[in-house]
């Protein structure tokens, strides 16, 4: 009997082992489809975006509808050190150099220290400082006081 239950046994095995490699033959594939359509996707993706790259490198970035003093307010370059130069070489207060240039005497100071940076209109503003000499900034703030 023993030999009977062993062959039954094995056969069973048998038709099981078979049974399984069939139903796992058809997962095989679909897993391997899914994986070379993914690998498909990702290849897709990296071309469109290399594509992308491409396409806005050569579209470069588009230009703000800005006036032509805006773009040259942009060239300016401006020097914590130098605000302070030119408010000692015009003999100006903080206060008195915000009001020539339009800000507050604070700003001045946080643009002297290096905290905060000029916005475009202030900067035109700084430019004309470098043009004026002593009397000039004195006869300007007479008038925008009398203002």
């Amino acid at each position: 009997m023993a030999n009977i239950a062993s062959l039954l046994k094995s056969e069973i095995a048998r038709v099981a082992r078979k049974e399984v490699r069939g139903e796992t033959a058809a997962l095989k594939k679909a897993v391997s489809s899914y994986r070379s359509e993914i690998a498909a996707l990702k290849r897709r993706a990296l071309a469109l975006e290399s594509e992308l790259r491409r396409l806005s490198k050569q579209a470069g970035k588009p230009a703000p509808a800005a006036d032509d003093v805006d773009a040259s307010a942009r060239a300016m370059r401006f020097s914590p050190k130098g605000l302070a130069s030119q408010r000692k070489r015009l003999g100006l207060s903080a206060q008195e150099c915000g009001l020539l240039v339009g800000a507050s005497g604070q700003s001045i100071y946080n643009w002297e220290d290096g905290k905060a940076r000029p916005r475009a209109k202030h900067l035109q503003a700084l430019a004309a400082l470098r043009g004026m000499g002593k009397k000039d900034a004195a006869a300007r703030l007479n008038e925008l006081r009398a203002a």
